[in-house]
């Protein structure tokens, strides 16, 4: 079995990333894994806060 308290702080710590962050993780890649990943993660915390602007009418 997997750590699963180990991986919900691991998401915690994701989801405060900022777009600037994101970039610079892609930036500093050193794998075409790892840009692929971490520009996932960009876009995956984008589309989240779209959907809440969207949900809350901010747009």
């Amino acid at each position: 079995m997997c750590d699963v308290k180990k991986y919900e702080k691991i998401y915690q710590e994701l989801e405060q990333l900022q777009p600037e962050d994101t970039m610079q993780l892609v930036l500093e890649s050193e794998t075409e894994d790892q840009k692929s990943f971490f520009e996932m993660l960009g876009d995956y915390l984008l589309q989240r806060k779209q959907r809440q602007a969207i949900e809350g009418n901010l747009f």
